[in-house]
């Protein structure tokens, strides 16, 4: 097992892997993919990339293992070269802590927003400061793919356009904070689970946000809320395949639709089947491989500009 642990489950786990240069964007998307709250790559002069991803243990070592490996076979069978095996281990509190502290900085997106951790929130310029707890759900700004939504949501609620905002599979509940922050009055945000949830409002509390930001435990193909302007889902492509019917009753009449998530050679056809579903396309942002899609209901027909 490369020295894997598959046994008694722990509250952190490190994969580390050694990956080539041809394999390294696609092994960090894959580990983003299967629920990493933190890749870190690091690399010294002669030597392969190291891959370290950071799991909460809701996962299992044995599931981590499993989904990586089965990934490197197929990259061998299309002839990459595949140059290390998975490792896992346990990780502590305090090792996660200063493991990942260190690759934790500020994130500056958009034209207004910083996503800050707790222990570094000085002042960037005239940057909204979101401050968000890393470790217990996906979002922390680092990504390509939150990034890529926070610019959407950043554009579309400076425009006035989203008194309400409905936040699926809110993770962190970064894209709700930051909603809020940049003044959205009433926010929904998500998720089917409990640690997200539990994270999402101690973030929002974190920002003062609280009274504005609703977390619900749901699963977000069945969630009964009204018709919101403002929906955003960053989530992977496979659901918004399957929650295309389901946008369309979220979204309110002329409101707009923002999906995160989806690798830039997958865009195009969750644009057209999403636009099926009665939505047409507006607008996207691609950042570091992940491509933001927004659209619009039919009946409203006003371009939106991002800037990224």
């Amino acid at each position: 097992m490369g020295g894997s642990h598959t046994g008694a489950a722990s509250r952190w786990w490190e994969l580390t892997i050694a990956a080539s240069a041809e394999t390294s964007e696609a092994l960090t998307n894959l580990l983003w993919e299967i629920g990493a709250v933190g890749v870190v790559e690091e690399e010294a002069p002669g030597t392969a990339a190291r891959l370290r991803a950071f799991f909460p243990g809701t996962a299992t070592a044995r599931e981590l293992d499993a989904n990586v490996r089965s990934y490197l076979a197929d990259l061998a069978r299309r002839g990459f070269a595949v140059v290390d095996e998975p490792r896992v281990a346990p990780l502590g509190d305090e090792r996660w802590a200063d493991a990942w502290r260190d690759h934790f900085r500020p994130v500056p997106v958009g034209r207004r927003l910083v996503v800050v951790p707790p222990w570094n929130t000085a002042p960037i310029g005239e940057r909204l400061a979101i401050v968000i707890e890393p470790g217990r759900a996906f979002g922390t700004g680092h990504h390509g793919s939150t990034a890529g939504c926070l610019v959407a949501v950043e554009t579309i609620v400076d425009e006035g356009a989203a008194g309400g905002v409905l936040d699926l599979g809110t993770g962190s509940g970064v894209l709700a904070i930051a909603a809020a922050r940049l003044g959205a009055r009433e926010i929904l945000a998500v998720d089917e689970d409990p640690d997200a949830i539990a994270a999402a409002a101690e973030n929002a509390a974190r920002n003062g946000v609280a009274d504005r930001v609703r977390c619900l435990l749901a699963d977000v193909a069945a969630v009964d809320a009204a018709p919101t302007p403002l929906v955003v889902a960053n989530l992977l492509s496979t659901a918004h395949y399957r929650l295309a019917t389901a946008y369309a009753t979220l979204v309110a009449v002329g409101g707009t639709l923002v999906l995160g998530g989806i690798l830039d050679a997958e865009a195009d056809a969750v644009e057209h089947a999403v636009a099926r579903a009665g939505f047409t396309p507006a607008d996207r942002v691609s950042l570091d491989g992940w491509t933001t899609l927004l659209l619009r209901q039919r009946s409203r027909h006003a371009p939106v500009h991002v800037r990224a």
